[in-house]
């Protein structure tokens, strides 16, 4: 526990604030952020026009966006991470190998966070690189990796995890989600149909380190159009799978 001597609130209440922005709320006034974080509105004005005038955040005189001198606060400590450099060029070249993107992802709370990506063709919405976030529930990595965890543990993330459905196809019970999970732990991948967009499919796969614990999830996401959702497991679990083992032999 930090001494409260040694605590800076003002910085605390800073990354709050950048926090705050997501890919689906790249734009938020002072009044919105002061309810995203709990923060009072006077103090996330400060923040947010502290942010400005260092230029991690653009202003139009109503809503801020951050602009991406923001990706210096993160993307150093990222490429930085050992997992991050050893999966690149497995993921370079897994996805030359198979024509679809693909990714190495980590769970954080109730989330994966994006370490490194191999990009062939947007199939999402939203752009996806290393630093992005994604539900863990309702994501083929994110099963991936919760079902990886003791049940409780597991079970406790979901209920803490905002449920609201992304698209017709995504699982908002958590007893369904777990029962999701325990397939997942039986099959040892995880398949995903559109459940996090329309028109996305993806299966995952656990990386394993060399002591057999798994450290981090190992996907590919396809155009629905371009792979029946039972077809999936057949062309590209092979490849994901032999990733799969080469990688445990030098991760740690």
């Amino acid at each position: 526990m930090v001494n409260k001597t040694d605590f800076i609130a003002s910085l605390a209440k800073g990354l709050k604030v950048i926090e705050a922005f997501r890919a689906e709320q790249p734009r938020l006034s002072i009044t919105e952020v002061a309810e995203a974080t709990g923060l009072d509105r006077a103090t996330a004005r400060r923040c947010l026009l502290t942010l400005h005038e260092l230029g991690y955040a653009d202003y139009d005189g109503k809503f801020f966006t951050l602009t991406p001198r923001v990706l210096r606060l993160g993307m150093g400590a990222m490429a930085a991470i050992p997992l991050a450099q050893l999966v690149q060029p497995w993921l370079d070249q897994l996805s030359e190998q198979i024509g679809q993107s693909t990714s190495v992802s980590i769970l954080d709370d109730t989330e994966i966070v994006y370490l490194a990506r191999a990009a062939q063709r947007r199939v999402m919405s939203i752009g996806l690189m290393p630093g992005s976030r994604l539900p863990a529930h309702c994501t083929s990595m994110g099963r991936v990796l919760l079902a990886a965890l003791p049940e409780p543990e597991a079970r406790a993330i979901i209920e803490r995890s905002d449920l609201t459905p992304r698209t017709p196809f995504s699982l908002t019970a958590p007893a369904e989600i777990m029962a999701r999970l325990g397939q997942v732990r039986a099959e040892g991948h995880s398949l995903n149909d559109q459940e996090v967009e329309l028109g996305l499919r993806s299966l995952a796969v656990p990386l394993y380190n060399i002591h057999g614990r798994v450290v981090a999830a190992l996907n590919t996401g396809v155009a629905a159009v371009h792979a029946p959702a039972q077809e999936m497991a057949a062309l590209y679990l092979p490849p994901l799978l032999k990733v799969q083992e080469g990688l445990r032999r030098v991760l740690r």
